[in-house]
């Protein structure tokens, strides 16, 4: 009898446990079912791993380019980096608090620039770098320190926690760490074909102050050193998403966004950065 009303008790909570199970697999279908599609993401291996989405590390290449292109060391770099990490996860916000607008949240109504200018990533990284390096002893401080110099923020120490992924940033898009930058992107862009390359020529020409050579869905730039080569080649694989950028190729090695990272190629680069577009 007792072996009975066990088997009975057993059968019962296997009953309630399959129940449950159902239940539970039904809602998380459908919470799974309602999450978005992960983002497309980005790498960044320097001494040290980042990992972004196509639109922060496009902004944080124009960041860097914006800092390189002023010969300012790689530690302004840095702060600038950090700054926009903390100050909007180096996104170009369209609002904030109170009237802070962009990647630095820079405020029109203390003397940044109207919401146009400072909403212009190259505009919003310029003025920081103009008021870091008046700042006398900026290279020597700490991180945090020098971004509040600029910033004047209530939180003065929240800059510093965002230190050692800028700098992994710095090197990578300064150029000193070689394929350094790795992106996973789709094969849908909003640009194609010549459309797509002349886009791509403008951007460098704002970043960079240089211009390329478009020829038909190529694009290519003259690398008058190695260092120089990768940031090109970093820079052009961290704007390919927003560029329909479909490989990058250098010093013998391709990136190509279907497979996300570098391998060799047997393709002649010479002395210059190459990219294609999608047709």
């Amino acid at each position: 009898m007792r072996l009975r009303t066990l088997l009975i008790v057993l059968a019962a909570c296997l009953l309630l446990l399959c129940a449950g199970g159902y239940v539970v697999a039904r809602y998380l279908g459908g919470k799974l079912a309602d999450m978005p599609l992960a983002k497309q993401s980005c790498t960044v291996t320097a001494d040290g791993v980042v990992t972004l989405d196509a639109e922060q590390l496009g902004n944080a290449a124009t960041i860097a380019a914006v800092g390189i292109r002023r010969q300012l060391p790689e530690r302004a770099v840095v702060v600038a980096l950090a700054t926009a990490y903390q100050e909007s996860k180096i996104r170009n916000l369209s609002g904030g608090d109170r009237d802070s607008v962009g990647l630095f949240q820079q405020r029109p109504s203390q003397g940044w620039g109207t919401v146009e200018q400072i909403s212009d990533q190259r505009y919003a990284a310029g003025k920081f770098y103009d008021k870091l390096v008046k700042i006398p002893g900026w290279e020597k401080m700490r991180v945090t320190d020098a971004a509040q110099a600029v910033q004047i923020s209530a939180h003065p120490e929240l800059y510093q926690q965002w230190a050692d992924e800028s700098e992994i940033l710095a090197r990578a898009l300064q150029g000193t760490a070689v394929q350094a930058v790795t992106c996973t992107l789709g094969s849908n862009p909003a640009t194609r074909g010549a459309e797509a390359a002349k886009a791509l020529d403008t951007s460098v020409q704002l970043d960079w102050g240089t211009s390329g050579t478009v020829e038909g869905g190529a694009f290519s730039l003259p690398a008058v050193s190695n260092q120089v080569g990768w940031r090109y080649a970093h820079w052009l694989v961290a704007r390919a998403e927003e560029h329909g950028v479909r490989s990058v190729r250098f010093a013998g090695l391709e990136w190509t966004a279907k497979s996300g990272g570098w391998s060799r190629t047997t393709a002649a680069t010479g002395d210059r950065v190459t990219a294609e577009v999608y047709a």
